[in-house]
């Protein structure tokens, strides 16, 4: 299967104004581009790249005075598969984790596991450790959250999350990640691609998605609340320990978003 994907951002700058970028199509999956998904500015300005303490491809430009652009558009191969099911994939202790996968185990900007732990354990105490655990809390974060755009606030905690009990997928995200590892699971936040494919077409705009990868059974999985079901045509952006790791773009000074379009569509190969 091929999928074809891209955005355009434009922005107002009142000033000369440095941004850093994660946009690009992550380098675990940059060997399915059939060609590379190179920023695109309007008017043109110099980028310079460099990889994150994630391993995520990041850019660097200065945006001109004025309405400035950042678009791409690229097709990549795609298994045409669901995320991976692995029902009986076990826990691993927390002296046995590899040193890697400590830090997702960590409290972080979005989420407060010192403020979660007693309820994250009231929760999901009783259930099987393992996969069953982690699908669970999607379960769980999946019903008594409601989904809105209305609800979207960047400053949102997984805390808040669950006393409003409403959010957009970072939300969802948060959430579910913070409750993971309150209970001892490492887990990390990702941001990418996720089309209509496989399923009912949304009358809502494409956005980019969120979702988490948990550690269970010596290897990274992924899960999604939001959704809660395995999906096809996910394609990863970055990972990071919450939304403030992997930002799409961050300024350095005043912007206004003045247009965000995202699109990831089936084409026939």
């Amino acid at each position: 299967m091929q999928i074809q994907l891209g955005y355009e951002l434009v922005y107002a700058c009142p000033q000369p104004t440095p941004m850093i970028l994660a946009v690009n199509v992550h380098f675990s999956r940059v060997s399915d581009l059939l060609g590379p998904d190179h920023i695109v500015t309007r008017p043109p300005a110099p980028l310079t790249a460099y990889r994150d303490g994630f391993g995520n491809w990041c850019s660097r430009v200065v945006a001109p005075p004025g309405d400035f652009s950042i678009s791409a558009d690229a097709r990549i191969n795609d298994s045409g598969l669901p995320d991976p099911v692995e029902p009986f994939a076990p826990q691993v202790a927390v002296e046995h984790l590899p040193g890697e996968t400590l830090v997702f185990l960590l409290g972080s900007r979005y989420c407060e596991t010192d403020r979660l732990s007693e309820t994250a354990w009231s929760l999901f105490g009783h259930t099987p450790p393992g996969w069953a655990r982690v699908q669970a809390v999607c379960d769980w974060v999946h019903n008594e959250i409601s989904f809105g755009y209305q609800h979207a606030r960047v400053t949102k905690t997984a805390l808040e999350t669950l006393q409003e009990r409403t959010g957009v997928c970072r939300d969802f995200t948060h959430l579910a990640i913070a409750f993971c590892r309150c209970l001892n699971i490492p887990a990390r936040y990702c941001t990418g691609y996720l089309g209509d494919i496989g399923v009912p077409p949304s009358a809502d705009p494409m956005d980019f998605s969120a979702w988490l990868e948990v550690y269970l059974g010596g290897q990274w999985y992924t899960f999604d609340p939001r959704n809660n079901t395995p999906r096809i045509g996910r394609v990863l952006i970055a990972r990071g320990r919450d939304a403030a790791d992997v930002a799409i773009s961050t300024a350095f000074g005043p912007t206004e978003l003045k247009s965000f379009r995202v699109w990831t569509d089936q084409v026939a190969p």
